[in-house]
């Protein structure tokens, strides 16, 4: 017979054992879950996680956005990123920069089941099923070898309680539904609706461009010589002259303030790429020319007006500078070395700007009309319009009455 030492004793082992096969199954079951959400994050994040897992940023050097037709690829080469569909001009650095960290920071918000034959309907579908197609947003290293890629659905959408003044709901696009693999049938939903992949090629240029500061001269010259002009001025505080100016001929000086400052901050719409000079104009353009006090000489090229827009070159842009500079009168010692050092560093402001803008020499941009309308006048233009003939003013008609007979 078991006493009940013997029992109790029994009891102790089964539940020792009873512990061991939980911790036992328990850790099987926690790695078998690890796996599984390992193996989920390298293509299809779950709720709450990251939506591209372990992005590296740093080792994208190529984008693609590709939406049915129309397609973006944006390039980097020796460490500047170009737009391949403006013959690789340079692109926006801060806005890719910015893009790509936005993208690996993405989290899902929401997930949903949907195989392929519910894609369409979340604009997810394959390419070449028309606007339900999804945009595909792919991404590789400077290899060619591909590093993940994403396709973009139709928005998602928050549907506000508020009423518009024309009586419909307030709603607006709080999200997008995404796919990180064809393989899935889960279907993420994050919370920023990426709307950079729908900006044109042109919001992706570098939008830097060149300034012209403290004119000194400015010409422009049309193909009808007689609209033709030049204003000169010798220093930023004397008045605009015109040259070869005839007697009856007096400037508006309304108008020559808006001419010195038409190129002070310009910019543009865009880069044109593959047209014949004919196309643009500029095979037979208006001529800018303009010298500044600090040295800068711009030839410009300005073409034909489409789509507002000018067709729009700098031919050339050069620059000189005083290497070394003059010692005032009366100079003291100690202020030589301040002077000397202003005086490098603002010729070095001024080679760097000439380096800058020298570069933008070898495209033709399309700038718009109404930042070139203000420089773009005709001769007659610029002058104190002319009094107009009056009762008192207009010659005097011949009356002498005939004598009758």
């Amino acid at each position: 017979m078991e006493t009940q030492t013997d029992i109790g004793s029994m009891n102790r082992k089964q539940f020792i054992i009873l512990i061991v096969l939980v911790v036992v199954i328990g850790g099987a079951a926690w790695r078998h879950h690890h796996d599984q959400t390992a193996s989920w994050n390298n293509s299809n994040p779950q709720l709450g996680g990251k939506l591209l897992g372990n992005f590296q940023v740093n080792d994208v050097a190529q984008i693609r956005i590709a939406q049915g037709e129309n397609e973006v690829v944006l390039l980097k080469t020796n460490d500047l990123w170009r737009v391949g569909e403006r013959g690789n001009y340079p692109a926006d650095f801060s806005k890719i920069s910015q893009f790509l960290i936005k993208l690996g920071d993405l989290k899902i918000v929401q997930t949903m089941e949907a195989g392929p034959s519910q894609w369409a309907r979340l604009d997810l579908a394959t390419s070449g099923q028309g606007t339900n197609s999804a945009t595909v947003l792919e991404f590789f290293d400077a290899s060619g070898k591909p590093i993940q890629t994403l396709l973009l659905g139709k928005n998602h959408i928050h549907e506000s309680q508020q009423v518009s003044t024309e009586g419909e709901n307030e709603n607006w696009p709080d999200g997008r539904y995404v796919l990180t693999s064809t393989n899935s049938t889960t279907v993420a939903v994050i919370s920023d609706a990426l709307s950079e992949v729908s900006s044109p090629v042109s919001q992706w240029l570098d939008k830097t461009f060149f300034k012209v500061e403290k004119p000194q001269s400015i010409s422009v010259n049309y193909p009808a010589a007689t609209n033709s002009w030049e204003l000169f001025r010798d220093s930023e505080t004397n008045d605009w002259k015109l040259t070869d100016a005839k007697p009856d001929e007096k400037l508006d000086d309304s108008q020559t303030s808006i001419i010195a400052n038409a190129l002070s901050s310009p910019n543009f719409n865009d880069v044109a790429i593959d047209l014949k000079p004919a196309q643009t104009g500029l095979d037979k353009p208006t001529r800018v020319e303009i010298k500044t006090l600090d040295g800068f000489d711009y030839s410009i090229n300005v073409g034909l007006q489409t789509n507002d827009n000018y067709y729009f070159a700098l031919d050339k842009i050069t620059g000189t500078f005083p290497m070394e500079r003059q010692p005032e009168k009366d100079e003291k010692p100690q202020d030589k070395t301040a002077r000397d050092k202003a005086f490098q560093d603002n010729l070095k402001k001024l080679q760097d700007k000439l380096a800058q803008e020298s570069a933008l020499t070898n495209w033709i941009y399309e700038v718009p009309g109404w930042s070139l309308d203000s420089l773009l006048k005709k001769r007659s233009q610029l002058l104190v319009a002319k009094p107009a003939a009056t009762e008192t003013n207009a010659p005097t008609a011949n009356t002498t009455e005939l004598s009758k007979p």
